[in-house]
């Protein structure tokens, strides 16, 4: 499954908060640039937590965060700002046109014009490049919450169908036909096996479906695995109570019934996605143990080794 996800030009990862999508984001960039991707990893969050697991300060730009791999956040308004200097003839109309108040207020208030440029954002550093070479051989965007994640792939839709066969249409067809070339982009939902994450990414699922984008790959994570059952409880109760004075033993058997109980919601989990949809399913454990970069480094070594990554494209023209 990775290996194909890795033939991809962007991936977009979106899902419940709180799933640790930018985890497994920065994890799945940084495990891009070990297998010699040269790898944008962004975020749209501007408090920047994903730079931070990386180790580096938020940008608006790309900022290198290891060899092969760069980061940035990503800002609608900011990307706005970069398409005029692209566009508008010299250095004093464009600094007229941003100290504008009526400018700043239509960036503010425009519906979907945010998400519309970030998506022109993802699609401009895409085409991007070095001499014959693109720039980036893979982008990965860690996407909004789920809610806004929506909003954020429907607008180009939203776009063409307002401004028809205008700059701004004839823009947003060029992003909507990224988002839906199969071999140019894929969407990866992440979740957990908790109730609510569950329940949230099948009605985003049947969301995408609604305007034919149909994800490639679905991350459950945090999968909590346990070398003991039921039954090895009783064992040891019964143990227990033969020896004698056994201090704190009902708080230990609470315990280890609960992490019973946690490792088998993931099967359930499993279960429950494949009922609604035939999208591959990839297993991450949980690493509760691990925060920050180090969490990020053992999730990018997880998908190299279990995933069972062996060749991906360099270069790519």
């Amino acid at each position: 499954m990775l290996n194909e996800l890795l033939e991809r030009r962007v991936i977009i990862l979106l899902g419940k908060g709180g799933v640790g999508k930018s985890t497994v984001s920065a994890a799945l960039a940084r495990c891009a640039a070990n297998r010699g991707l040269r790898t944008l990893v962004m975020e749209t969050d501007s408090r920047a937590p994903m730079a931070a697991a990386l180790g580096v300060d938020a940008s608006f730009s790309p900022i290198e965060a290891g060899p092969g791999l760069s980061a940035m956040v990503l800002d609608g308004g900011r990307a706005l700002d970069e398409y005029l200097g692209l566009v508008l003839p010299g250095r004093a109309v464009l600094k007229a046109v941003f100290a504008s108040r009526l400018y700043q207020f239509f960036v503010q208030t425009a519906p979907g014009l945010r998400e519309l440029m970030m998506l022109g954002k993802i699609y401009y550093e895409a085409q991007q490049k070095t001499g014959q070479r693109r720039r980036w051989d893979l982008i990965v965007l860690d996407a909004p919450a789920s809610g806004q994640a929506l909003s954020l792939l429907r607008m180009p839709t939203a776009a063409r169908a307002t401004f028809a066969s205008s700059i701004v249409g004839q823009e947003a067809e060029h992003i909507g036909r990224m988002l839906r070339d199969a071999k140019t982009c894929a969407i990866v939902e992440v979740t957990t096996p908790e109730t609510l994450a569950l329940s949230e990414l099948i009605e985003t699922h049947k969301a995408l479906d609604a305007i034919d984008l149909h994800p490639a790959a679905i991350f459950l994570n945090r999968v909590s695995t346990v070398a003991f059952d039921s039954p090895d409880v009783t064992h040891l109760v019964r143990r227990a109570d033969s020896i004698g004075a056994f201090r704190h033993l009902g708080h230990l058997v609470e315990i280890a019934r609960a992490e019973i109980e946690r490792a088998a919601q993931s099967p359930r989990a499993r279960t429950e996605i494949l009922r609604h949809t035939p999208t591959p399913v990839a297993e991450i454990p949980d690493l509760a143990h691990l925060e920050g970069s180090e969490l990020v480094d053992h999730l990018a070594s997880f998908f190299t080794s279990s995933l069972n990554v062996h060749s991906v494209r360099h270069g790519a023209a």
